[in-house]
């Protein structure tokens, strides 16, 4: 799964860390920065995607589309939300020139005004705007089938900011929890 990385993907892979990186380095304004996970997250999500069950992969905040290549590595379908018109170009464009295109529905939307009608989740990533992981973690558990798993990026980083969310996850007898420190933290939770 880390060792056939196809040639392309690498390719786009290491073109979107250098750009992170630069994001990091020069000053670039908070939403225009890719803000991207780091590379062992993103092969913790692939092993996630790869042995979660039966069911959609959805990623809500696509970003150019880092954590999205990861997720391809499962072999499976992905739908990606990313809600910033110019980064849902540049993820297309990474998506292009990675060769993954037939494997992803990029759409550039607010993912919490499509999440109601998206049913039979086996895997949710959510890396977005912190503001909205609440109202996201609301409409994702229900349509978790069991066993499937939601992975919410920055719950070490932003503890602060998701400590309502973080709270609720870790006492949601629908689900098991627990943060893992791994990048930049993760709340990984399954559905019982």
């Amino acid at each position: 799964m880390f060792h056939d990385i196809p040639p392309a993907i690498q390719t786009q892979m290491r073109r979107l860390e250098a750009i992170d990186a630069h994001d990091r380095r020069d000053g670039t304004p908070h939403l225009q920065r890719l803000r991207q996970i780091p590379p062992e997250t993103g092969r913790f999500l692939a092993l996630l995607a790869a042995t979660a069950p039966a069911g959609r992969i959805v990623e809500i905040g696509t970003s150019a589309g880092y954590s999205t290549l990861w997720l391809t590595r499962a072999g499976r379908p992905i739908t990606t939300f990313e809600i910033l018109e110019e980064k849902a170009a540049l993820a297309g464009e990474t998506f292009h020139l990675a060769g993954v295109e037939a494997a992803v529905t990029l759409v550039q939307a607010d993912a919490r005004q499509h999440l109601p009608e998206i049913k039979e989740i086996a895997l949710c990533f959510l890396d977005a705007e912190k503001e909205f992981y609440a109202e996201c973690y609301a409409l994702v558990i229900p349509a978790l089938v069991p066993g499937g798993l939601l992975v919410a990026d920055n719950a070490i980083s932003h503890a602060e900011a998701l400590q309502p969310m973080l709270e609720r996850a870790l006492h949601d007898g629908r689900v098991d929890a627990l943060v893992l420190p791994l990048g930049k933290g993760l709340l990984l939770c399954r559905k019982v």
